[in-house]
């Protein structure tokens, strides 16, 4: 059986730090916290779970920080978290196991990582990451901010998941260091400009994320995730900006880059129901039901649109269109995914009094 170190790193972080540890402390054999400037309550919760806890001057780096912990570990592999990031219950049991059968000869294990959920619990956004990596590899993080782990090698994905459960952000600190190093000069690489991009738009600075938007796809060097999400990214820039038909000509961008993604099909299909234009909205919104799901790539995964909200969106075209039938059939296999959803039930019981008064059999019942 393998061992484990974890390694974090931790800047006032008591509200979410002893959720964390506890949730892997009778998984992990080592226990590396790195704390880059605390003044609250994380160190005294730190030493709870370890004596291993170092002090690491912030130098803006997140990457240096990460480096500096990873150099800390002593055991066979390295799982990394961060402070509000937890392990629930089915899936540490996952976690033993995996640990216990772990083949030495991996490199680095995927874990899927939940960063959204809807008012019913269900996961509503996703990504992998490489969460557990062999220490003798010497893998390193890369980037300032928005930092990655590089890794090469044997790769497996796990079924196990880590949840992150955010209490609190400092949601201009990224973008306060990327001005920063822009103000200096400082040459962007293509990953600095997407995340640079991402930073003004979550700030709603629209026409300067386009810019960088833009400035990263003509570097042509982006991985195809990324390429991909700044289209959606800049869909969501002209939508802030009110110009539809720009936010549909970058959804329709993002097939130059691959096949059709479900989130794209259902923001097309979206464009045309909201300009009624039902049988086009129609096309899109099936054509995203019927593609398969993929969740074993590092992008991320727009939930909703590959299970319940197209044939949602198909209840309400079919319903436009006078087609009761269809529209009841995707309502419930809406109603799949989301057995309590007011809106879902309130359909349900509208299409069922209209197909009794036409005398329809609902689908599923015997003619």
């Amino acid at each position: 059986m393998i061992a484990i170190s974890l390694c974090l790193i931790v800047k006032n972080e008591e509200q979410t730090l002893d959720r964390c540890l506890s949730s892997v402390a009778d998984i992990v054999d080592e226990i590396i916290i790195v704390d880059t400037g605390s003044t609250d309550l994380t160190k005294t919760i730190a030493r709870k779970y370890t004596e291993k806890l170092y002090d690491f001057k912030w130098i803006h780096d997140f990457a240096a920080a990460r480096n500096y912990a990873f150099s800390q570990a002593t055991k066979d592999y390295i799982l990394w978290l961060d402070a509000d990031d937890v392990v629930k219950e089915d899936d540490a049991i996952r976690f033993r196991v995996l640990k216990q059968t772990l083949d030495p000869s991996v490199d680095s294990v995927t874990m899927e990582y939940r960063l959204g959920f809807d008012a019913y619990g269900n996961v509503s956004s996703s990504v992998r990451r490489n969460r557990l990596v062999k220490r003798s590899n010497q893998f390193r993080w890369i980037g300032a901010v928005h930092e990655y782990l590089e890794v090469g090698g044997n790769i497996i994905n796990s079924d196990v998941a880590v949840t992150h459960s955010s209490i609190h952000h400092d949601s201009d600190r990224n973008l306060n260091i990327y001005e920063h190093r822009f103000s200096i000069g400082e040459q962007f690489s293509p990953r600095d400009l997407y995340y640079f991009a991402n930073e003004l738009l979550d700030h709603h600075m629209y026409e300067r994320a386009i810019t960088f938007y833009e400035k990263f796809l003509n570097t042509q060097e982006g991985w195809i995730e990324d390429n991909i999400s700044s289209c959606g990214k800049l869909a969501d820039c002209y939508h802030g900006l009110n110009n539809k038909e720009k936010e549909l000509e970058s959804a329709l961008r993002s097939f130059q880059y691959d096949s059709p993604r479900a989130e794209f099909c259902c923001r097309i299909g979206y464009h045309f129901l909201h300009n009624g234009q039902i049988n086009n909205a129609i096309f899109w919104y099936e054509t995203a039901t019927k593609l398969e799901r993929i969740t074993t790539n590092l992008g991320f995964h727009n939930v909703p649109c590959s299970t319940w909200l197209p044939h949602l969106q198909l209840c309400v075209c079919y319903d436009r269109i006078g087609n009761y039938k269809l529209a009841y059939e995707h309502n419930e296999e809406a109603r799949k995914y989301r057995s309590d959803d007011p809106s879902i039930l309130q359909n349900k019981t509208y299409l069922e009094s209209i197909l009794d008064k036409e005398g329809e059999p609902l689908p599923g019942e015997p003619l």
